[in-house]
């Protein structure tokens, strides 16, 4: 019983909590402007006030990896600087239990004139090991870094890729509690990739905490049980991946609206027979501009029946109906199916396919039909739809519909992964 507390207990310590952090820097026009205020000249403050970071707040549960997510100059790395200490908040408080181990930026705590096992000395000894504690784990970082002789050179001499797997290999190897990793995973080639995922999954399992920041929503959707969403120094959610990456998009296209901002009783703008077309989910996420509106869809099975159940390995059509509201010069039609837990699985559009380039005119109602063999794997699966486009060299969406309806895709035979390649297989005497 008294274990059972403890473990309780554990579980409800945050590893991490950062309590209303606020990260401001001074802006100046000038150099000199920055002198004059310093010595007090000039009369009144010269600079403006940047927030990096204003008012975020985080808690992390230990055993928990966590996902970070928002645009460039959202704040994303200004936060892990903070945790780890590299950075001091303006305001706030961070308080962490447990080892980090952090890989935030290339050549962060790295000496670019050592060679890599000085390094790893190097990185080892401030996190407080022993000289003889390194010795016993400098095999399983060559190990896994896999960098040759390289390990004997300067690191100045190393390619970002190489870079990338030596620190890695040391972050992982110190024993931490806590691991930290910000982007530096998109410069390793894809088999180093995959084996530092493998390695995400040892450690969820080991029960570590991680917390992840990357532009892969795919890995943050697969591998992380939380998500914060940040937008220019402000944190707009937590939530599950799925709706955190959904609430992303809509930032990505600058149609977010944060729910405390919707008036009681506001609905979304009125759609037509889609609402009641078969396998309509009520909670989709919609959004846009109205300037094009989808009107309805619908799956036809390879017989011409409408159905939400298609079988693995025949033909089906997804239907779309949408109406032109306004004059546009070349809407793009979208579709695309997900998993699940949000991983986008595979999808198409009109450009890509080149199957309609024209204006499309205020008015006029277009029907797409995407026509396609249904290799993905038995299961569930959900569709989204969107029309977009291009006004000059901006990008619009007219109107989205995200997870708007379910698949169910009826197999006798799953194979490996998301979906089948339909191989040919045999086996000959030899």
């Amino acid at each position: 019983m008294e274990e059972m507390k403890i473990k309780m207990q554990e579980v409800a310590t945050p590893a991490i909590e950062a309590i209303n952090i606020k990260k401001v820097y001074k802006l100046y026009d000038r150099p000199r402007d920055r002198i004059m205020e310093a010595f007090g000249l000039g009369g009144g403050k010269k600079c403006k006030l940047h927030y990096a970071l204003n008012g975020v707040s985080m808690q992390i549960r230990k055993g928990e990896t966590v996902g970070i997510i928002g645009t460039n100059g959202s704040g994303k790395s200004t936060i892990l600087k903070i945790i780890t200490g590299v950075l001091n908040p303006t305001e706030g408080e961070v308080h962490v239990e447990g080892r980090i181990s952090a890989l935030l930026e290339l050549g962060a705590g790295f000496n670019m004139e050592y060679n890599g096992i000085e390094n790893v000395y190097l990185n080892g000894t401030m996190m407080g090991f022993s000289n003889k504690e390194i010795d016993e784990k400098l095999p399983a970082i060559l190990e896994f870094a896999d960098i040759g002789d390289y390990i004997n050179q300067p690191v100045k001499t190393y390619s970002s890729g190489m870079f990338v797997r030596l620190a890695f290999a040391v972050a992982i190897n110190i024993e931490p509690e806590i691991l930290i990793v910000d982007e530096a995973l998109s410069v390793g080639d894809v088999f180093f990739q995959a084996k530092c995922y493998h390695k995400f999954e040892e450690f969820k399992k080991l029960g570590k905490t991680i917390i992840f920041v990357s532009h892969d929503l795919g890995s943050i959707s697969k591998y992380c049980d939380r998500v914060y969403l940040l937008n220019k120094g402000e944190l707009l959610g937590e939530g599950s991946p799925k709706e955190m990456i959904d609430a992303y998009k809509r930032v990505l296209v600058g149609q977010y609206e944060a729910p405390d901002l919707l008036e009681e009783g506001q609905e979304e703008a009125e759609t037509l027979s889609a609402r009641t077309s078969m396998g309509f989910n009520p909670e989709t996420l919609e959004y846009g501009t109205k300037q094009a509106e989808i009107l309805d869809f619908y799956v036809e099975d390879d017989r011409g029946v409408r159905t939400t159940a298609i079988m693995k390995g025949s033909e089906f059509t997804l239907h779309v109906k949408v109406r032109i509201n306004e004059d546009l010069p070349a809407p793009i039609f979208a579709m695309s199916f997900k998993n699940p837990i949000g991983t986008e699985i595979t999808g198409t559009n009109t450009m890509i396919e080149k199957a309609f380039l024209d204006p499309g005119k205020a008015g006029q109602v277009k029907e797409i039909t995407y026509t396609q063999k249904m290799s993905l794997q038995g299961g569930e699966y959900l569709i989204s739809l969107g029309v977009t486009g291009y006004n000059k060299d901006v990008f619009e969406v007219y109107h989205r519909l995200y997870d708007v309806m379910n698949i169910t895709v009826v197999s006798d035979k799953n194979t490996v992964g998301y979906y089948d390649m339909d191989s040919v297989v045999k086996v000959t005497d030899v």
